[in-house]
């Protein structure tokens, strides 16, 4: 897919040296788009979090990111200890619109079709994000980041490879089937909603057998 993200990690001052509010930015970017977001279900009770939208060329809003439970920092796995693990407890729920190849705004390409592995490579890449190997210095994460993300993109386009087992949780109270994967990094899972749009999940130090999905009713009540 071609997108770019939309996430807004600081507002500007406004004139007078007022700050903007940065959530009141990034909300609007979610209430453009023509398609339902997805959350964790009501049996979650901790903190929820506004992350990023992604949007095609043309300015289309089609995937976007809800955070659940603690923000995530950056980890470097090797280092994980007792103390970190508990504070990395989170689980990310991407929501993307279910779109066929369809024409740009201008006519002029076209845009890839968006399905279930489009959510399986968003989710991959976002726990990747958050990640890097503790033998590596900072100065070539941006490489490993990198090829990462092509073996993100090559499990995604293969859901039904070994890589993958089934998981079965409930969306709007119905359950449905899951890709499923583990790493040492954490946790992906993808699959489709009757509400037309694709739901990828990542996470650690939270468990995604208990999980849960739904609508998000009022996603302005983030502001």
């Amino acid at each position: 897919m071609e997108t770019t993200s939309g996430a807004v990690a600081q507002a500007p001052a406004a004139e007078g040296g007022q700050q903007l509010p940065s959530a009141r930015r990034t909300v609007d970017g979610y209430l453009r788009a023509p398609f339902p977001w997805y959350g964790l279900d009501e049996a979650f009770t901790g903190p929820r979090w506004l992350m990023q939208v992604g949007t095609t060329a043309d300015g289309a809003v089609e995937h976007g990111s809800i955070g659940h439970g603690d923000e995530p920092t950056v980890r470097n796995e090797h280092a994980a200890g007792g103390d970190l693990d508990a504070k990395e407890k989170f689980a990310v729920v991407v929501t993307v619109a279910a779109n066929p190849s369809r024409r740009t705004a201008d006519g002029t390409g076209l845009l890839e079709a968006t399905s279930v592995s489009s959510a399986a490579w968003l989710a991959g890449v976002g726990l990747l994000s958050f990640t890097w190997p503790g033998q590596m210095d900072h100065s070539l994460r941006d490489d490993w980041l990198e090829q990462q993300t092509e073996t993100a993109w090559v499990l995604a386009d293969d859901l039904d490879g070994p890589d993958w087992s089934t998981l079965s949780l409930p969306v709007d109270g119905v359950p449905t089937a899951f890709h499923y994967r583990e790493s040492e990094f954490g946790w992906v899972l993808a699959g489709s909603t009757a509400a037309g749009v694709h739901v990828g999940a990542y996470g650690r130090g939270m468990s995604a057998y208990g999980l849960g999905f739904a609508v998000v009713k009022d996603i302005a009540a983030y502001e």
